[in-house]
């Protein structure tokens, strides 16, 4: 709509001011817009390289611009990155690593079991037709092939003959019945560790399994597999809740959560509701152990925790806050989450998250020097305090004097304020040889559950929630102990009838391992 301009000169300069005014107006809100707009792209472009990007967030040094070098700040916090971290001392040589196979196929494993088939060839080749007589064997060539047997199943039948006196015919005597893991059900140990196994450890839903168990000759209804993977988590049970109390009692936990939809009945659209399974892992031990909640508030930490003295690594969520509040537990951060946020800001601030990331490197080359040489918790420390210490100290100097300047709702300002909000709990881990530099221990743990999560979409009911816990707890466990997770249970399920409550810890994934290997010593 055009706008009518007055004729006098005082009114027409009051029009022109308004408008002005107007002017400059929409030009700021162009400009937010503007801003706006580029947060939303760069959120949006954060969330495609996370979906289809490169999952590494590999960082080489030669990424590292050197165009600000001048800067005394700068310069001082590269003079304080060691060159050289992931190198050993002149007096100790380290470990040699092995070379990859790059070419060839790889050897049969020695372990699995042959079966000679001896090909003769026709008996008329065996004359020799010049000088008459028979031949001799000199030798033979020998090829493998590496052949597939399916699965089978069989039935135990366990009799029990009956004995009575011939003469009066009383005082029956039979044998005590064999134990079952189930009361009155059919599964062996062997059976109910293989379903446990498919669905929580090869991610197998137990629909497929009926299909797998119904080829190999045994037609069985899902609704049975349930039952059996309900029956044994309450087997089982005992053995995680002793693996909880000496996770705890290392006085050091990792933790982390991944959210699960849970199936709540019968109904409309909102039949399934979104759970959370934690885990709590020790390092020291190798030993996780899951827990499952509807919810992600902290009273889920607060009751599995409760009781729990010493070191708590986790991320920044809320939730564990309540936790440090009384100064019994410590937070220890996790390097690998700040990291994160500079690795997604190089593209709007390439020279300050780029030094960032390489000092970060710096710190990571110090973790693997001292696991190269193999130091303990002790000697760990040391380097930590002489080495890390100062490269933290001139990095947080670092990143004071560039949060100055860097915009606070930018991708570079963002992961500026997550690092000095976390900043006493990210150094944490210089102070105790014992702590870990990241929690991907951890994350690695949850791994499993996702991948699983792909597979069986939901848990059928909280229940099953927790009963998964109780699985993956033994499953990821068995992993981190570099043991046979079937081997183990199929052992376990038969001996527990026989274990008392006091020995319970003889059965745990780590128990286990070392009984056998104490085994295999003796003999």
């Amino acid at each position: 709509m055009p706008i009518e301009l007055a004729d006098d000169p005082k009114i027409l300069r009051e029009q022109l001011a308004e408008l002005l005014d107007e002017l400059r107006a929409t030009k700021r809100e162009l400009a937010e817009r503007d801003r706006q707009l580029a947060e939303v792209q760069e959120k949006l472009n954060a969330a495609l390289n996370r979906l289809f990007g490169r999952r590494s967030e590999r960082f080489a040094p030669g990424q590292l611009p050197f165009a600000f070098l001048e800067e005394d700040l700068y310069q001082d916090l590269l003079d304080k990155i060691p060159p050289h971290a992931d190198e050993a001392p002149d007096d100790e040589e380290p470990p040699k690593r092995k070379k990859k196979r790059r070419n060839g196929r790889a050897p049969i494993p020695a372990d699995l079991p042959r079966e000679d088939v001896v090909h003769e060839p026709e008996p008329d080749a065996l004359h020799c037709d010049e000088c008459d007589v028979d031949k001799t064997r000199i030798g033979e060539e020998v090829s493998e092939q590496v052949e597939y047997v399916p699965s089978s199943m069989k039935v135990l039948r366990h009799v029990r003959p009956k004995y009575a006196c011939p003469c009066c015919e009383t005082g029956v005597t039979i044998a005590d019945p064999p134990p079952a893991p189930i009361d009155k059900g059919r599964p062996g140990p062997g059976l109910l560790a293989h379903v446990v196994v498919s669905k929580y450890g090869d991610h197998l839903p137990l629909n497929r399994q009926t299909e797998i168990l119904g080829r190999h000759g045994f037609p069985i209804h899902r609704s049975t597999l349930c039952d059996w993977v309900r029956d044994s988590a309450k087997l089982l049970r005992p053995i995680v809740e002793a693996m909880k109390r000496e996770i705890l009692a290392t006085g050091y936990v990792n933790t982390d959560d991944t959210p699960v939809r849970v199936h709540m009945g019968k109904g409309g659209p909102g039949k399934t509701k979104q759970g959370r399974i934690w885990v709590y892992a020790s390092s020291e031990r190798r030993e996780a152990v899951y827990d499952f909640t509807m919810s992600r508030e902290g009273a889920g930490p607060e009751a599995f925790l409760r009781g729990f003295t010493g070191y708590l690594q986790a991320d920044a969520f809320s939730g564990y806050d309540r936790l440090f509040e009384s100064g019994d537990v410590l937070e220890v951060g996790c390097l690998a989450h700040a990291r994160r946020g500079f690795y997604e800001a190089r593209s709007t601030d390439p020279e300050g998250a780029s030094l960032v990331l390489a000092v970060i490197r710096g710190l990571y080359l110090i973790e693997r020097a001292v696991d190269q040489l193999g130091f303990g918790p002790e000697e760990r420390q040391r380097v930590r305090q002489t080495e890390a210490v100062p490269l933290l100290e001139s990095l947080e100097k670092f990143l004071r004097t560039e949060d100055q300047r860097a915009l606070p709702k930018g991708p570079f300002g963002q992961a500026i304020t997550y690092a000095q909000n976390q900043w006493d709990a990210i150094c944490r881990y210089t102070t105790d040889g014992r702590l870990l530099i990241d929690n991907g221990l951890s994350e690695r743990c949850l791994r499993n559950v996702a991948v699983g999560r792909n597979n069986w979409l939901f848990a059928g009911s909280p229940a099953g929630g927790e009963r998964a816990a109780i699985h993956y707890s033994l499953i990821q466990s068995c992993r981190l102990q570099g043991i046979d997770a079937f081997t183990y249970l199929r052992d376990v399920i038969s001996r527990l009838h026989e274990t008392p409550m006091s020995r319970i810890g003889e059965l745990t994934p780590r128990g286990w391992r070392i009984a056998r290997e104490q085994e295999n010593d003796a003999v």
